[in-house]
């Protein structure tokens, strides 16, 4: 299940840098990655000729043909490194990123975050979780 989650950052991010981040709940990140691209297609970019083309096709050939290489690289860059992140951090790398050490209480023993202690299972990762004391779940006679 972590790998289908990280792949499906990882893809949202090379569509939309920080739509990863938000789909794995980083908010600031995405805003960050999100506010980053934006500004970066802004400055970069010749966007009133974007804007003023009639059509996709159209938009694509101004963006190639009226862009220089770095500043297409420096967007693909932006597109790479969003995606690689949330990939990372939905799989829990760095292992003390976003996990709630500084909470109180249970955590996950599989992604780290923290339990809802009513639960069977991780409310983030989808873990099954064993009961912390077996002996609860037996009936007394």
């Amino acid at each position: 299940m972590t790998w289908i989650r990280a792949l499906a950052a990882a893809g949202l991010s090379v569509l939309l840098p920080g739509a990863g981040h938000v789909f794995i709940r980083d908010w600031i990140r995405g805003l960050a990655f999100g506010g980053i691209f934006v500004a970066s297609l802004a400055i970069l970019f010749p966007t009133d000729q974007i804007a003023a083309a009639d059509s996709l096709s159209g938009a694509v050939s101004v963006i190639t043909t009226e862009t220089d290489t770095i500043s297409q690289f420096v967007i693909s860059f932006i597109i790479l490194f969003a995606a690689i992140d949330a990939t990372f951090r939905s799989m829990g790398f760095p292992p003390g990123s976003n996990n709630g050490a500084d909470q109180d209480g249970p955590s996950c023993p599989h992604c780290g975050k923290p339990l809802d202690e009513d639960l069977t299972f991780c409310h983030w990762c989808t873990t099954r979780l064993e009961p912390a004391n077996p002996d609860d779940d037996e009936p007394t006679n």
